[in-house]
């Protein structure tokens, strides 16, 4: 929609959109301006954050990601190392095994344990340490379903190839 619609949070269409979307069985319609996230995604965030604030607007690229993240049944979780963080994108309701195996099949494979914590607990404790010491850090076996948002330590062993 134009950027004047979305300001008003109207557009002759959007009935419409929503009255068929709703008969489909789903329940949200998230209407945007696909030219204002791009002039946003362009601008540095301060100054994004002023134009919102001057034009009475908001972003909803963050309720998009999230809602669709949502609808698709996907959640987060992270590892660790002494130079890197990567955040990693699994299906809801996905195994410890088969989450290791997003990183590398060998991991899936020669599965051991995780080492689980939370990362509300984490930004809480503020540090590894602490959360290792309230108790807070837990190893889980193969049948853990995997948490939105847990920061994992996988633990694996050699895969043998298979002989022929």
């Amino acid at each position: 929609m134009s950027e004047k619609d979305f300001r008003r949070k109207k557009n002759k269409h959007l009935r419409a959109i929503m009255e068929w979307v709703k008969a489909r069985g789903a329940d949200q319609v998230i209407p945007f301006c696909a030219s204002l996230e791009q002039n946003l995604m362009a601008m540095e965030p301060e100054a994004a954050a002023a134009y919102c604030a001057e034009n009475e607007v908001q972003s909803m690229m963050s309720r998009i990601i999230t809602t669709g993240y949502h609808e698709l049944h996907l959640i987060h979780f992270m590892t660790a190392g002494s130079d890197e963080v990567r955040c990693w994108t699994i299906r809801d309701g996905c195994k410890a095994p088969d989450a290791a195996g997003c990183i590398h099949s060998d991991m899936k494979n020669g599965f051991i344990c995780a080492e689980v914590m939370a990362f509300d607990d984490l930004k809480r404790l503020e540090s590894e340490a602490a959360a290792r010491e309230a108790g807070l850090r837990r190893q889980e076996g193969r049948n853990y379903t995997m948490a939105d948002g847990d920061i994992v330590v996988f633990k694996f062993g050699r895969v043998n190839p298979k002989k022929k």
